[in-house]
């Protein structure tokens, strides 16, 4: 096992641009540790999902260094998550998907138990990687992750993918497919960028670097 190099971090909770000698990235932002928490940033926290044992996500305790920006984002973050039109498995699908396409192994490591719960199966998981094109996919699956591709590619569906998507969802659902997978699309940008490390007790089993490490 590779030394570690510790993380040398300023006091507000930045760390100095680096390295571990094992090539990973340090955390740039720093989860702010409860003991920091002011009365704002309590009520704010007081409304986050928790996990097992009462802790706190590092995505929340690090966005909410912002809280004028996480107390707008959280409503919207929580709509497509939780109050969605979409099935739990269409939405678990498009994320895990834009998860492989953004590198961003937090996402993929969160998710993929929500995936599971959803009905995604451990197979379909580990098929999530090779994309649209991999064996095995049916027709709605296969033009779901096609829909997370070209989004993630060029900012827009084919006309192709639009006309099959509408024969299977109404134009609302419609809508919330593309701004799903743009909402995870800007998560992403932020957990990367910040260096978010994943929770205790999650992996990132399958994700294997994401799509950057696979060309």
């Amino acid at each position: 096992m590779s030394e570690r190099v510790p993380a040398t971090h300023t006091t507000d909770g930045t760390s100095e641009s680096g390295h571990d000698r094992d090539g990973a990235a340090r955390p740039r932002l720093l989860p702010l540790s409860e003991d920091r928490w002011d009365t704002r940033t309590r009520e704010l926290m007081a409304h986050a999902t928790r996990d097992p044992g009462g802790r706190v996500p590092n995505v929340f305790t690090t966005l909410v260094r912002h809280p004028d920006l996480y107390e707008k984002f959280m409503p919207f973050g929580g709509r497509l998550l939780l109050t969605g039109r979409l099935p739990g498995r269409v939405r678990e699908l498009l994320i895990l998907r834009t998860s492989y396409n953004t590198s961003a192994s937090y996402e993929w490591g969160r998710h993929t138990p929500l995936a599971r719960a959803a009905g995604v199966t451990d197979a379909e998981i580990e098929r999530i990687p090779l994309g649209p094109d991999a064996e095995g996919w049916p027709d709605l699956e296969r033009h779901l992750l096609r829909a997370a591709d070209e989004l993630h590619r060029d900012a827009r569906l084919s006309d192709a993918t639009w006309g099959f998507l509408a024969a299977h969802f109404d134009e609302k659902d419609l809508i919330e497919i593309t701004m799903l997978v743009g909402q995870y699309h800007m998560v992403a940008f932020f957990l990367n960028s910040a260096g978010v490390e994943l929770d205790p007790g999650f992996d990132s089993e399958g994700f294997e670097g994401g799509a950057r490490r696979h060309g």
